[in-house]
């Protein structure tokens, strides 16, 4: 018997894997668990991923390129009049509020990198790409201290419990904004 052509089997094997983390954790992926959920022989995954870090990894790129697509869906910062904090406040609100579980999931990923560090390059271009965003209104540093206090405030919110305070988030990303060119550095 030939072998099955199947042009999507690689693109299941990672949505798998993403559904299991969402729902089990990383703790919860292994080849076995990932070809179950995508109803495909064991050695499909092994296949397509020869370890759970080269799937870690499709898992985290797609992760971030979907963040990356909701940032640019949402028209983040166009222009250059764009109200830096307000906008960042409400992408947080519309994660954190609207999607929260593919935001524990996508942090998941992304904290991962800790101890694999073979994620590291991916975690690095989720960061980078709203850095870059954010570097078309204001310098590097404050653009990195954006991101900083934006994963901040999504930890809280997600490691805490704590309600999400859009006025807050707002405050504190205008505060950052605010300060003197020659503070920044």
């Amino acid at each position: 018997m030939g072998r099955r052509y199947d042009p999507e089997r690689r693109q299941r094997i990672i949505d798998a894997a993403i559904r299991l983390v969402g729902r089990e954790g990383i703790a919860g992926l292994s080849h076995r668990s990932v070809a179950a959920e995508a109803d495909v022989p064991l050695g499909s995954t092994t296949y397509h991923f020869k370890t759970l870090d080269e799937l870690l990894v499709a898992a985290l790129r797609q992760s971030s390129e979907a963040y990356a697509k909701a940032v640019s869906a949402r028209g983040l910062l166009r222009g250059p009049d764009a109200d830096v904090a307000g906008e960042l406040a409400a992408l947080l609100g519309e994660w954190l509020l609207g999607r929260r579980q593919g935001v524990e999931l996508e942090y998941e990923l992304y904290l991962a990198a800790l101890r694999r560090p073979v994620l590291r390059p991916v975690a690095g271009e989720w960061c980078g790409g709203l850095i870059d965003l954010l570097r078309e209104h204001t310098d590097t540093a404050t653009a990195r201290g954006l991101s900083a206090l934006m994963d901040g405030i999504c930890l809280q919110v997600l490691l805490a419990g704590d309600t999400y305070d859009e006025a807050y988030a707002q405050e504190m990303f205008g505060r950052l904004l605010a300060r003197p060119a020659a503070a920044r550095g």
